[in-house]
């Protein structure tokens, strides 16, 4: 069901959480609206598969032909346009506006693409596809909750090619990449301590190696856990309301971040960079919708984007968000 309200969808999550009534969703970054589908009924609309559980029933993925991935061609805007939108965010850096910044880019691509091909075959964590649309087969969690009502969350910030020399040393000694993770894991200690009691990190800064098919990258994620209320479920809209757009794709702090990242990047995310999860009645999992292919007017295009912060240097941005235009293995 979709839903062109997102007020709407929150209320209903609320009242699927206190009916303890599985179901899968998506909101879109600007929270303006999004799409629900009770578990257990067929869901054309859009297909989801949270850590393996799907809203629908699909071919096998041996039915379907596979991306096909180096005829993949990508058309990165230019090195110059890339730095005005740089410029705008380090403006506002300085001015005090955020002290961390994600700044994305869409990347036209041509090739034998098919956007259900892709979902079928991606080993994602957390995969959507609306028919037509877009595909996101993305590694990244927003939040997780168990039965016991602990809440975790799992900002990822830092990517590097896996086959350089000392990748995992030189991405964990980077001193920006210190810095940027530092920021966006206080900022998610604050965002879940809206929520939650007993925040603490648990993990930080460990790696994550992502198999694509142009090689392997590293991601660097941390680990940050609370303790909810048992009455959780029934405030499960509330909760997502409070908790987004996710802190890792925006910045800090939060609301002016967003308004410096609109005037730089001029064009809607959509649901890039919003959430999609998997409510099963006791436990809840999302993921944030990065690794993500849109087809508009005929033209397909990934959307990528990475941390800006005051030591950060435009040419390097530049090469990582195009670093990060792949189709999954």
């Amino acid at each position: 069901m979709y839903f062109d309200n997102v007020s709407a969808l929150f209320l209903r999550l609320n009242q699927l959480g206190e009916a303890r009534r599985p179901c899968f969703f998506l909101i879109n970054y600007e929270l303006t609206e999004g799409y629900l589908s009770l578990a257990g009924e067929e869901a054309p609309d859009f297909w989801a598969t949270i850590q393996g559980r799907s809203n629908v029933t699909l071919p096998a993925p041996e039915e379907v032909p596979a991306p096909v991935a180096p005829n993949l061609t990508i058309h990165p805007e230019s090195f110059e346009t890339y730095a005005r939108r740089f410029d705008i965010i380090q403006a506002g850096l300085h001015h005090g506006n955020s002290f961390l910044a994600n700044l994305t880019i869409r990347t036209p691509i041509d090739g034998p693409l098919s956007l259900q091909s892709i979902f079928l075959h991606s080993p994602a964590l957390y995969k959507v596809c609306l028919p037509h649309q877009f595909v996101c087969f993305s590694p990244e969690r927003f939040i997780a909750i168990d039965a016991q009502g602990r809440i975790a969350a799992h900002p990822m910030k830092g990517t590097i090619d896996a086959t350089l020399p000392n990748a995992a040393e030189t991405i964990l000694s980077d001193p920006k990449e210190q810095a940027e993770h530092a920021t966006i894991v206080d900022l998610l200690r604050n965002d879940l301590g809206s929520v939650a009691t007993d925040i603490e990190v648990r993990r930080y800064r460990y790696i994550d190696r992502i198999a694509t098919a142009q090689g392997a990258i590293l991601q660097v994620s941390s680990e940050v856990v609370g303790q909810l209320p048992s009455t959780w479920p029934s405030q499960l809209g509330d909760m997502l309301s409070a908790l987004l757009p996710a802190g890792s794709i925006c910045g800090a702090p939060k609301a002016s971040t967003v308004k410096l990242i609109a005037e730089a990047e001029q064009i809607s995310r959509g649901y890039y960079t919003g959430i999609c999860g998997y409510f099963d009645g006791q436990t809840l999992d999302c993921g944030v919708m990065i690794r993500f292919i849109e087809l508009k007017d005929g033209q397909y295009y990934f959307r990528s984007g990475g941390g800006i912060t005051v030591n950060s240097d435009c040419r390097k941005e530049y090469e990582e968000v195009i670093q990060k235009v792949y189709l999954p293995r």
